[in-house]
């Protein structure tokens, strides 16, 4: 362990910007949708039929799990549900960022020439990544405590750091297993969306088991402000306990930059058909997209699935009914309901589309990039086979997505050929907004390349406005600055060309000055 405190320092260093942006951000969610849910509905009447409309639709049981108690605190918390899961991403890629892509890009075998223990670089990682979620959880629980239960307040903090310190260890095995951060990011994203699903598959179906199989799930089970159990942080202790040792076991028996899983290694001679930049931009994010795709499909089958039932139990609501139409859109409670969570699938997109452009970066950190662009290949030509994923991911994604909502609603409702057409032109209206953050991103990376970390940020703060700001009655010039509150409601919805032509032209400007940028600049 030599040397864990001058690499914890490191750390530090250098996610200066984006980890207390992160940890503050989500931290404060709990606290947002309490406020937001107690100005909405000011009696205990009004509460409990909130409560039971929620309820009696098992889509929000799918995302946020299962709602314990009426009371305000315990709906904020609920409403929150899904950011611990984003708490664990987070983590999981924070670790496997300071470990193996460290290791790929060599910097981890110029510091072991050091005096560095071999187990110091995971250690400092999870050490990080374990004290910002103790501190998220601290701040949920001390900005609860004051007006709530002390118990219900601790409890949702823990429910935040330990999901959070667990996918962190999930992420730390998964370092040890693959040569490439790539190939380690696929697992450990793919453990995720498998507790998540096992979640939601125990709390929507007859087989409740399933739900015992994940963490996300035992966050759940503390119960925050719903007859607190403390039983389940045995189960937390035990995996992180359990985790963490096969990460260190497993590191000591690898060679340094080595994977314990084989590297699939490729003919000695390419096919002519992958020659260009084009060919090995395919290459590099073709396992993201279809992980992206695939995902999207099952949660867009999910969502249209529920739709028709959904619609059910909101037409007996006026509340619920009142707070979706603040949102805009048709009269049609399954359009409200569509709508609203394909607003959702927009934000989530726009992070493939940062992690898309931000490729580029990557590639030239990994000092990959110069050996190119010493050939015969040009700059422009290089970022732009990059560029094109950035752009035209996206829209595979929403495609998919839109595709899948609509035959699984269409399939429930018996009408496929009305709403398939306008599930699928909803989820591509989300494009021009999703396109900002494509530019956004090439942008920093031709002009400010230090500052790319910057456009998580600018998304991490629409996600906020758009979850909780109109709720809180924001300003509406602070609301504006989202390109996600100039789209239109759809479907169901009225559209206008205007607003989308401006945010697609503000984002091909954005993407041309970091090109135009990066021609300019020193590669490296």
């Amino acid at each position: 362990m030599t040397g864990t405190r001058a690499l914890v320092r490191l750390i530090l260093r250098r996610d200066r910007v984006i980890l207390p942006i992160w940890v503050l951000l989500l931290a404060i969610m709990p606290v947002t949708q309490i406020s937001a849910i107690g100005g909405l509905y000011s009696t205990d009447a009004e509460l409990q039929s909130f409560a039971a409309s929620m309820r009696a639709t098992p889509a929000f049981f799918a995302l946020y799990g299962p709602l314990l108690d009426w009371h305000v605190a315990a709906l904020g918390v609920w409403r929150a549900g899904f950011v611990p899961v984003i708490l664990g991403l987070a983590g999981l890629l924070t670790v496997i960022r300071h470990t193996r892509a460290e290791e790929e890009s060599g910097r981890r075998e110029l510091l072991g020439s050091t005096v560095l223990g071999r187990h110091a670089p995971l250690a400092a990682a999870l050490i990080v990544v374990a004290s910002a979620n103790v501190i998220a959880g601290l701040i949920v629980a001390g900005s609860l405590a004051g007006t709530y239960p002390v118990a219900g307040a601790l409890a949702a903090g823990l429910d935040y750091a330990l999901v959070g310190i667990a996918f962190a260890a999930i992420g730390a095995v998964a370092a040890q297993l693959t040569e490439s951060a790539s190939g380690a990011r696929v697992i450990g994203i793919s453990a995720l969306g498998l507790a998540f699903l096992l979640r939601m598959a125990g709390d929507t179906t007859d087989a409740s088991w399933l739900s015992w199989l994940s963490p996300i799930a035992w966050g759940q089970k503390l119960r925050p402000f719903a007859g607190e159990e403390w039983w389940p942080l045995a189960l937390f202790a035990a995996f992180i306990a359990v985790t963490c040792y096969a990460a260190y076991a497993l590191a000591a028996r690898r060679d340094i930059a080595a994977g314990l899983l084989p590297p699939r290694l490729g003919p000695a001679q390419a096919a002519p058909g992958l020659a260009g930049p084009l060919a090995l931009a395919w290459r590099l994010h073709r396992g993201l997209l279809l992980a992206w795709c695939a995902g999207f499909a099952v949660f867009g089958a999910v969502i249209g699935s529920a739709a028709d039932a959904a619609s059910s139990a909101l037409r007996q609501n006026a509340q619920i009914m009142e707070m979706l139409n603040r949102l805009g859109g048709g009269t049609d409670p399954a359009d409200l309901f569509i709508a609203a969570l394909i607003s959702i699938f927009g934000i989530a997109v726009s992070g493939y589309a940062i992690q898309a452009a931000l490729r580029l970066r990557t590639e030239e950190s990994l000092a990959r990039a110069e050996p190119l662009l010493a050939t015969a290949v040009s700059r422009v030509g290089w970022a732009a086979g990059h560029m094109l994923f950035a752009v035209l991911g996206p829209a595979a994604v929403l495609a998919v997505t839109g595709l899948a909502v609509g035959l699984s609603y269409g399939a429930a409702s018996g009408d496929m050929a009305a709403h398939l057409p306008a599930t699928l032109g909803a989820a591509l209206a989300q494009l021009p907004a999703v396109w900002i953050f494509s530019g956004l991103a090439l942008a920093l990376f031709g002009l400010l390349p230090r500052l790319v970390a910057a456009a998580w940020a600018v998304l991490a703060l629409f996600l906020l406005f758009g979850q909780v700001g109109a709720l809180l009655e924001l300003p509406q010039v602070l609301l504006d600055l989202s390109p996600f509150s100039h789209l239109p409601t759809l479907p169901g919805g009225e559209v206008s060309a205007t607003p989308l032509a401006a945010m697609t032209a503000i984002a091909a400007a954005l993407a041309i000055a970091g090109l135009y940028g990066f021609r300019r600049r020193d590669v490296g």
